[in-house]
């Protein structure tokens, strides 16, 4: 299978890996703890697991998206800033 068009580095692969490995951990965690673990965020709305993993994963696109129309260093700070972001998220949200 050749690739090069799609211009691959390793940022942008572990990106997808990482989310590859997040959702199949998702399906792990809901099927020996099912309901999602429902509760009351800062955002004042009721999110489940699955939300907050979406809303992490939506913010953390933006971020590489920003980081890569605004900075010119490494993309791993992008990912070291969305691990964060993931962390606060899931801890917050």
């Amino acid at each position: 299978m050749d690739l090069y068009w799609m211009a691959w580095t390793w940022p942008t692969a572990v990106f997808f890996i990482v989310i590859l490995l997040l959702l199949c951990l998702m399906v792990v965690w809901e099927y020996f703890k099912p309901g999602g673990d429902p509760r009351h965020g800062i955002l004042g709305l009721d999110t489940t697991r699955g939300d907050r993993l979406f809303i992490t994963l939506l913010g953390s696109g933006f971020i590489h998206i920003a980081w890569l129309g605004l900075l010119d260093i490494s993309i791993w700070g992008a990912m070291v800033f969305s691990i964060g972001y993931a962390i606060a998220v899931f801890k917050w949200v």
